[in-house]
């Protein structure tokens, strides 16, 4: 029987970005491989200038089921709230 080579989720950070975002998934043998498809694949148009791979087995997600509670605002915790802290006079950008 054949083994089947893991599936890899890509990440790409385009020209202008800051930021990865995830473009797609795919398979490969490896990492190197996985690296040069998603080139291949993902980056055809000169789209990007840095790409991640992760193996997909290795990203855990939030659940969706239990969305309501793990994303409800936290309302109960000042603490997270800016209003505690004091910014310096020099520090007019924020």
């Amino acid at each position: 029987m054949k083994e089947e080579w893991p599936i890899w989720e890509v990440f790409i950070r385009s020209r202008n970005g800051l930021e990865h975002r995830h473009v797609g998934s795919l398979h490969a043998a490896d990492s190197k491989m996985a690296i040069e498809n998603a080139r291949d694949v993902y980056t055809r148009r000169q789209e990007g200038v840095s790409i991640w791979v992760v193996k997909s087995k290795y990203i855990t997600a939030s659940n969706p089921q239990h969305n309501e509670e793990f994303f409800d605002p936290a309302m109960d915790k000042a603490y997270r709230h800016p209003t505690f802290y004091k910014l310096p006079d020099e520090v007019k950008h924020m």
